[in-house]
């Protein structure tokens, strides 16, 4: 039961149209301390349960124009928390039937002796407030219920979030670890293969100056040191995956660099019939570092991009700053990147072209981390990738 219920007089009231009904029943629900109310009519008494909250309706049963039964059917369905007795000079069964089943807590047959009057009330203001308490319970657990399941969705988004994080912190431990030992290895190998090139190309030189009078093999010399400056290209690319170089670093303004970049592929962009899509924010901080490194980034990832969408497609570049942070997020609408080849992609050698070393995305990764940065696909399989790079701003 509610505090209004137990600290307020109950209202009740009595709906009748003999004068004499509501006058011996207000004056003896008011010697028990009830608020008693009086119409003389159902339409009267629906305009006042309109206005007041009450508790209990004394109905009568036969009243001109509104019946008692047409007034009681109202007063449950627009007054669910109202309960009705029933004033009937009629006691039979099918009377009493009825007036149960349209809603009527109890009945009384007229003429009526008082003690038992204030009974039924009693009996049944006592019902009413248990069943409201009982409903109040049951909207609390309802709404305790609601609560835990937002909590649950709210703590399974969270861990879904952590997860993600989790696992994003766990791919970068692996690509530091692969690029450590990918280190170590193209170091001593790009060396010894080095030499041996040395000696063919000088090798080739010799011979083309002996063949030069022959038709017939006067162009594999020329062929041979073409795939000798081939190599020698791989291992340099080789290289520069492997470490940093030394370079001396400037303030590089990258809205610049990106706007380069796609001057630069312009006529690739327009003939595969590329819409290109830029979101740069006024206020982009510059960034201490090589342009040279900063243009092999996007052009290494712009390459993957265009490569992804033959014909035609959508290139976005979307570059902010936040929380101390520059964000780059460069899009295209492509085939997205396999399930399987998602951990894979910054592996050094690691390619799904026909024609390609597989080695811009591992250079990409190496410059982005010697700057401090972060770089991560956001978005693949069928949907096309997000390359999202993330760079430390340092004030000067």
């Amino acid at each position: 039961m509610d505090g209004s219920l137990s600290e307020a007089p109950e209202k009740i009231l009595v709906v009748d149209d003999e004068r004499v009904i509501l006058q011996l029943t207000s004056m003896i629900l008011r010697n028990r301390e009830f608020e008693v109310l009086t119409a003389e009519s159902g339409e009267e008494g629906l305009e006042l349960l309109a206005r007041e909250e009450i508790s209990l309706v004394l109905l009568d049963y036969m009243m001109p124009v509104m019946d008692g039964m047409t007034a009681l059917k109202q007063i449950r369905e627009q007054h669910p928390r109202t309960y009705v007795i029933m004033f009937t000079g009629k006691g039979s069964e099918e009377i009493a039937v009825e007036l149960m089943k349209a809603g009527a807590s109890d009945y009384i047959l007229k003429p009526f002796n008082n003690q038992d009057l204030l009974d039924r009330i009693e009996n049944v203001l006592r019902i009413r407030r248990i069943e409201l308490h009982n409903k109040e319970l049951r909207e609390e657990r309802e709404r305790l219920l609601r609560e835990i399941e937002e909590w649950n969705q709210e703590l399974e988004r969270r861990v879904a979030e952590k997860s993600a994080e989790l696992e994003k912190a766990q791919m970068e431990i692996i690509q530091a670890e692969k690029l450590a030992a990918f280190g170590h290895l193209s170091a001593g190998m790009a060396h010894e293969i080095r030499n041996p090139l040395n000696s063919i190309s000088l090798f080739a030189q010799i011979l083309k100056s002996s063949v030069s009078q022959c038709a017939d093999l006067k162009e594999y010399p020329d062929k041979i040191i073409r795939e000798v400056d081939r190599i020698d290209a791989i291992l340099v690319k080789l290289l520069d995956a492997r470490k940093k170089p030394h370079v001396t670093l400037q303030r590089v303004n990258l809205v610049r660099q990106i706007e380069n970049c796609l001057e630069i592929f312009e006529p690739q962009i327009k003939m595969q019939n590329i819409r290109v899509e830029t979101e740069i924010s006024p206020d982009i901080p510059e960034l201490d570092a090589d342009p040279h490194e900063i243009s092999q980034v996007f052009n290494n990832i712009i390459v993957n991009s265009l490569h992804e969408m033959p014909e035609r497609g959508t290139l976005r570049v979307a570059m902010y700053s936040a929380e101390d942070t520059l964000h780059i997020k460069i899009s295209d609408t492509g085939g997205g990147i396999p399930d399987e080849n998602l951990y894979c992609i910054f592996d050094p050698f690691f390619t799904t072209k026909e024609r390609g070393t597989g080695l811009g995305l591992s250079v990409v990764l190496r410059i982005v981390k010697g700057y401090g940065g972060r770089i991560n696909v956001e978005k693949h399989n069928g949907d096309g990738t997000t390359f999202h790079i993330q760079f430390p701003v340092i004030a000067s």
